[in-house]
């Protein structure tokens, strides 16, 4: 074997041992027990039912609202699409306690726009929406950015097709760029519901009570040490797994049907 070929093996073998090393050793130490903890942990279902129907609800309106945009990005060139493809991504790469930080500027009992929705009784912070509010500020750019993918990849010619027989551009879109571009769009979907549910930085400063599972397993860790939630945090790894089955698999069958 070249030398090449050894060195290239050797950086791969050591990046993919640093990946699975620590997961793989937090679900041999607690798998077992994480899973007899979540059948019998009252608060740990909590929260584990507020972070699924949070999630949930965060990515059904990243979809409902991001999907136009996704479009608009890979179909139409305007003066400033730079800036607004960069200021979507921008809350994935600033450190989400910031994220946090600017939410709670925007949207704390002080600010104009928090202080009109708690006088309506739609108080942001301590309160799910809050929670919905964080999950979807960090977690919809990842979905308008592959949802953009997903359609520049349709072929412009079907839509212009379906428009020379009669096709208004919204029918287009809604009877051909979706249904072609559906196994990238939901994939999108489902990266961001697996992001929302995994976030922490944004919701503990906005939203620190009710508990997400993430902030949940912080505050076991703080109060009672590693021992106590190793079994709360191995579980939450063997359920991350679901998600990313089905990821897998629809990428599988994207990759199939092309």
């Amino acid at each position: 074997m070249a030398v090449g070929s050894v060195a290239t093996a050797t950086a791969a073998s050591l990046l993919l041992l640093f990946l699975l090393l620590p997961v793989g050793e937090l679900v041999v130490q607690g798998g077992a027990g994480g899973l007899e903890r979540l059948a019998g942990d009252a608060e740990l279902q909590q929260a584990l039912a507020l972070t699924a129907w949070t999630a949930s609800l965060a990515t059904l309106i990243g979809v409902a609202l991001g999907t136009p945009l996704a479009w608009i990005l890979s179909r139409r060139k305007f003066p400033g699409r730079t800036i607004v493809t960069a200021a979507l991504d921008l809350p994935l790469v600033i450190p989400h306690p910031v994220a946090g930080i600017a939410l709670l500027l925007v949207l704390g009992r002080e600010s104009a726009i928090g202080g009109m929705l708690a006088q309506g009784g739609y108080g942001i912070v301590s309160s799910p929406l809050g929670i919905i509010l964080a999950m979807l500020f960090v977690s919809a750019p990842l979905y308008v950015s592959g949802a953009r993918e997903a359609m520049a990849r349709v072929d412009r010619r079907y839509e212009s097709v379906a428009q020379t027989l009669g096709d208004t551009p919204w029918q287009a879109f809604r009877r051909v760029t979706l249904p072609l571009a559906s196994r990238g769009l939901l994939a999108s979907a489902v990266v961001m519901w697996a992001r929302a549910v995994s976030e922490f930085g944004a919701i503990v400063i906005l939203v620190h009570h009710p508990r997400t599972v993430s902030v949940l397993s912080y505050d076991r860790f703080t109060t009672y040490g590693l021992t106590e939630v190793i079994p709360v945090a191995a579980a939450l790894v063997i359920l991350a797994l679901l998600p990313l089955v089905a990821l897998r698999a629809l990428r599988r069958g994207e990759g199939d049907r092309t």
